[in-house]
């Protein structure tokens, strides 16, 4: 697992080689300046200061000082501009993934979104590449430093006294075995600790979408209790990684000063023959300080590593699903779609399991109109949903104009379909680009498409007309003012065919009325499909096929149904009788309110 995790990391820096190769050079640098400058110091000790000497011919005590004072200064300029350089790198690399991680959900298909809440792709999207910005922002400047460092540290110890450097190293295998055994740990810590959170976050996402019906359905201490619990959990999943974590510096420091002391007791006690000048003790307890402060930083970034590890496994468990991507560029492209569609034999089931339609047939007719009749769960909006080629058929054929619409590509297919849903999405841009949705529509078409919806007058009331900016989901809208607006996109795209599910079910008895005249001009001219539970809405198109537990029970206008007494009668005769008791009982009900 974790080899699999560091190859997907070394996939996201590939592009970035040239500047790992910078980076890596100017590390040896800082590498080199960082060693040389305790061996200054050094020199000092030991060639000036202990033999009460000030100078050796033009290298003066004062001279070898600036040179220091250079050095220093020279390392610090390339240790920013190595930060910078790791700093853009991460910048880029994130840049990259996460517009890539949304490109991956806008072209996933709508099976994935079915099956992956929209709180968990917020949390892939904002919070995990946030831990892999961490990752290549913070510990990646200091990495390809540190690492060389703590070669060349070591190299040059065991160059200067392999004895000595062995005493000091005994700590090394405390430190590495303790470092190995808490980051399976933490590993585990964070695992748990990000499913947790990516729960949570999906529970507060549906939360603030929801909240309308929450305050309606009087719930708000119900869920209070809720995110306590969720926050509950997620602060105790991250309880043993901060004992951890706040274990681990005590440690790091314990073992510095071992080491140290170790130095110490071999050279006053001349352990194995120990017997070193004072200069080179200091440089020993200098690179020993210099050798822990590499090694500390890197447990103290495990936290980030663990964190990012996770985010990145999380993320590319989404990125290396290829089956829920669409494939939208392949297939014929259509031109001048006439509008026939033909259902053959259809069978199709969202789990493989249970049959939603079951053995479907029909023919919709060029610029015909036909309306889909029948019981919640039926298959209706299942027959629109496979138009579009939202899901993929189990059996039989669906043909446009003829051709299997497994042929035809994706994208052309749905430029010719329109779909008005019951509950319109509104984007929190102005009223033109909800209507445009970024396509080459003008202004007077715009204009033209809210006259056809009926819309002028709501529009013309915003402060802003059409340049109106609608607010998050478009909250500041009625839904029956959705509705319309939803009505001029779809009339100013003009598709061949258009699909309404239920798409008046929220506009007023009036405004209906103006819509349908609107809608009934389009229909004669475009293929069209309806679904309504108000069958009063259908009984002028041309067909209406009637569905019962995914089956096509019956088939006719209006008046041939209605004469066979069939399934269709019983449902338009209930309709009218729930509508006859509806009535009579609100006239009741003002009566006796106006007698009291």
């Amino acid at each position: 697992m974790k080899s699999k995790t560091l190859h997907r990391v070394a996939l996201m820096a590939k592009p970035h080689k040239k500047t790992i190769i910078i980076v890596t050079i100017l590390s040896l640098i800082i590498t080199a300046i960082e060693i040389i400058k305790p061996y200054i110091i050094k020199v000092v000790i030991d060639e000036y200061l202990g033999k009460g000497i000030y100078e050796k011919g033009i290298f003066t005590i004062g001279v070898i000082g600036t040179i220091y004072i250079a050095i220093v200064i020279i390392g610090n300029i390339i240790d920013f501009i190595t930060s910078t350089t790791t700093n853009m790198m991460g910048e880029e690399i994130i840049y990259t993934l996460r517009n890539r991680l949304f490109k991956y959900t806008q072209n996933a298909n709508i099976p994935f979104h079915d099956k992956t809440p929209a709180g968990k792709l917020f949390v892939r999207i904002t919070n995990d590449v946030e831990d892999i910005s961490t990752l290549f922002k913070d510990v990646l400047t200091t990495f390809f430093k540190d690492l060389v460092l703590i070669i060349a540290l070591v190299a040059v110890m065991i160059y200067f006294s392999v004895t000595l450097s062995l005493f000091t190293f005994i700590v090394i295998p405390f430190i590495i075995l303790t470092s190995i055994v808490l980051t399976k740990i933490l590993n585990k810590i964070y695992d748990k600790s990000k499913i947790i959170k990516t729960n949570l976050n999906t529970f507060l996402a549906e939360s603030i979408y929801g909240s309308k019906l929450i305050k309606i359905f009087n719930i708000q201490h119900e869920k209070q209790k809720e995110c306590k619990k969720y926050t509950s959990d997620y602060c105790k999943s991250r309880l043993p990684g901060g004992i951890i974590e706040g274990f681990l510096p005590g440690f790091m420091t314990i073992m510095e000063n071992v080491s140290v002391a170790i130095i110490v007791w071999a050279c006053v006690n001349h352990w194995a023959g120990i017997n070193l000048e004072v200069g080179l003790i200091y440089v020993f307890i200098t690179y020993i300080k210099q050798l822990f402060e590499p090694i500390t930083r890197t447990i103290d970034n495990l936290e980030t590593v663990q964190e990012a590890f996770v985010s990145i496994n999380k993320i590319y468990d989404i990125l290396d699903k290829k089956e829920y991507i669409e494939d939208l560029e392949s297939g014929i492209k259509l031109k001048d779609v006439k509008g026939k569609i033909e259902f053959k034999n259809v069978w199709f089931s969202y789990d493989n399991n249970k049959w939603i339609l079951k053995n479907v047939s029909f023919v919709v007719e060029p610029g015909q109109s036909i309306a889909l009749v029948g019981k919640t769960g039926c298959g209706k909006t299942t027959i629109t949903n496979l138009i579009n080629r939202f899901y993929e058929i189990q059996q039989g054929e669906i043909l446009l104009d003829g051709v299997n619409i497994k042929d035809i590509n994706k994208r052309s297919l749905r430029k010719h379909i329109g779909i008005i849903l019951q509950d319109p999405f509104i984007f929190a841009r102005t009223i033109q680009e909800n209507i445009k949705l970024n396509n080459h529509i003008s202004e007077d078409q715009i204009i033209e498409a809210i006259k056809l919806a009926s819309a002028q007058d709501f529009v013309n009331s915003l402060p802003n007309n059409i340049n109106e900016i609608a607010k998050e989901r478009g909250a500041s809208y009625s839904e029956g003012q959705k509705q319309l607006l939803a009505f001029a996109r779809i009339f100013a795209h003009n598709p061949s065919i258009f699909i309404l599910d239920e798409a008046t079910a929220n506009i007023d008895t009036n405004t209906e009325l103006l819509i349908q005249k609107s809608i009934d001009i389009i229909s004669a001219k475009k293929t069209s499909i309806f679904i309504a539970h108000r069958l009063s809405t259908i009984v002028n198109v041309d067909k209406i096929i009637v569905l019962n537990e995914g089956e096509i029970v019956e088939m006719g206008n209006h008046s041939e149904l209605l004469k066979t007494g069939g399934y269709y009668s019983k449902l338009y005769n209930s309709y009218y009788t729930s509508l006859r008791i509806m009535v009579i009982d609100s006239y009741y009900f003002a009566r006796t309110y106006y007698i009291v």
